[in-house]
């Protein structure tokens, strides 16, 4: 499989972009999984649903099946922040693409999402897994780079540049066992 993040600052326009990435990606047929990073608590499952009344009872996990979708949940007895590379580990084996949303310190390659509009500092100077841009004002980019700027509002050309970059993105787990 292959694994690509996707970080920045709130507002940039992360979401956006990986959701038109899935579709793009879908449409050529590969199968795509997401590995998003939520900040704080957040629910799935909602008051009166059998899951959450289990959840809130005091189950540790709850898997909800059905003939088309799995889900679970789970809750951690103590604070846990689990690394990207446990939460890939949980998915399924079976897709060509992991699309990792958020996760801005994780040592996994990744396109930075920025814009200018945001007023935030850009990642890539800093950070030696950044492997390209996308921003939507490449000439208000604060720091030069040799690094490759995609235009975050032609997400066709980014799943281009994604294909055509496709194997240094390949996953290797053995390296963050």
């Amino acid at each position: 499989m292959h694994v690509l993040g996707f970080a920045g600052y709130s507002g940039a326009g992360k979401t956006t972009l990986v959701a038109q990435l899935i579709a793009l990606l879908r449409a050529r047929g590969l199968r795509v999984s997401v590995v998003k990073h939520a900040r704080h608590g957040f629910g799935m499952d909602s008051p009166g649903k059998d899951s959450f009344r289990h959840r809130e009872a005091g189950a540790l996990e709850v898997v909800v099946a059905s003939p088309q979708r799995l889900a679970l949940l789970r809750e951690f007895e103590q604070p846990c922040e689990l690394t990207v590379h446990n939460l890939i580990a949980e998915l399924y084996d079976g897709v060509d693409w992991v699309l990792v949303e958020g996760f801005r310190e994780a040592d996994l390659l990744k396109i930075e999402v920025w814009r200018a509009a945001t007023g935030k500092n850009v990642l890539y100077p800093s950070d030696d897994f950044v492997v390209a841009i996308a921003t939507d004002s490449p000439s208000d980019l604060p720091t030069p780079t040799g690094l490759p700027v995609l235009d975050l509002n032609n997400p066709s050309a980014v799943v281009d540049w994604l294909l055509s970059q496709g194997e240094r993105f390949i996953y290797n787990p053995e390296l963050y066992a």
